[in-house]
């Protein structure tokens, strides 16, 4: 029975016309290239190379041989490759960044996608420093960067929202918003405690800054714990209101252990972008943590 391996270096000495320089491209020694065509030659009972002073010059049957197999090896050769490129990527080790914020959202949703995962967590500028060094495969960012070494997709839409507990009596506030008395609506919500995830901030300042046109709020937070999923965790528990990214607050929403104070129509959608270093061979990987993020954010 033929072997295939004789196919294999024959199309590579053919191809190249010299026995050394088939070797190196198959990574043989150039003795078990001449063995093998040799063996190929008493196979099929006919002579396939002729040398020269410079290289090899196929016959007239090795050229019939070769319009015969050369289809049929290059199909073979390319699910080979396809195979050995599943079971590479099937374990190899890639690095996502993300805000820790989002990661409660996102992560559940990445984890039974791949075998290995490194999170980093940090914030936009920090993880997109990092791909772009390409410390990292790829991040999950809410902020857009125009480079020539990175591609960046929109996955995902996302908007602060204001929540609290199941108990917190928001009767009074909902009709002062119904009868748009937002100075005495935001009277109501300066008397509340709040939750915040940051000592600065900044989804406060960005939620007032839109549905009260105010560049600053009056109140001070009562409590900061700098993780959005803990810090959504313990308002459910205590009493208080807090900002938070919708797609944090639904499924506490949904268990009945938080509930919606207010999604001002004032307050804009903020987009989720998925951004990696170009030419990096992972484009597989990119679509899967693409298609993920965009179900997990939107459902």
């Amino acid at each position: 029975m033929v072997n295939l391996e004789w196919y294999r270096t024959f199309k590579a000495v053919y191809k190249n016309g010299n026995f050394s320089i088939a070797a190196k491209e198959l990574f043989m020694s150039q003795p078990a290239v001449s063995q093998q065509i040799s063996m190929l030659e008493a196979h099929v009972g006919n002579k396939l190379f002729i040398r020269k002073s410079k290289g090899v010059e196929p016959t007239e049957y090795a050229k019939l041989l070769n319009n015969l197999i050369i289809d049929a090896l290059d199909r073979l050769e390319n699910v080979e490759n396809t195979f050995r490129a599943k079971a590479e990527d099937a374990t190899r080790l890639i690095s996502v960044g993300i805000s820790k914020h989002l990661f409660s959202s996102v992560g559940n949703a990445l984890i039974p996608k791949f075998d290995l995962i490194d999170f980093t967590f940090a914030d936009d500028d920090t993880l997109f420093s990092l791909v772009d060094s390409k410390k990292l495969d790829f991040a999950i960012v809410s902020k857009k960067y125009d480079t020539f070494d990175t591609i960046q997709e929109t996955v995902a839409k996302i908007k602060l929202v204001m929540v609290g507990p199941t108990n917190l009596d928001i009767t009074e506030f909902r009709q002062k918003l119904k009868s748009d008395n937002f100075s005495e609506a935001e009277q109501w919500l300066n008397e509340q405690k709040w939750y915040s995830h940051d000592a600065r901030i900044p989804h406060i300042k960005l939620f007032w800054l839109h549905a009260f046109h105010k560049k600053r709020p009056s109140m001070v937070p009562n409590y900061i714990i700098p993780s959005e999923y803990e810090m959504l965790e313990m308002l459910s528990k205590n009493s208080g209101v807090a900002v938070t990214w919708n797609c944090n607050a639904r499924k506490f929403i949904q268990q009945n252990k938080l509930q919606l104070v207010w999604n001002s129509f004032h307050v804009p959608e903020e987009y989720v972008y998925l951004l990696a270093a170009k030419n990096n061979n992972l484009k597989t990987f990119f679509d899967i943590i693409a298609n993920e993020v965009r179900i997990a954010l939107s459902t």
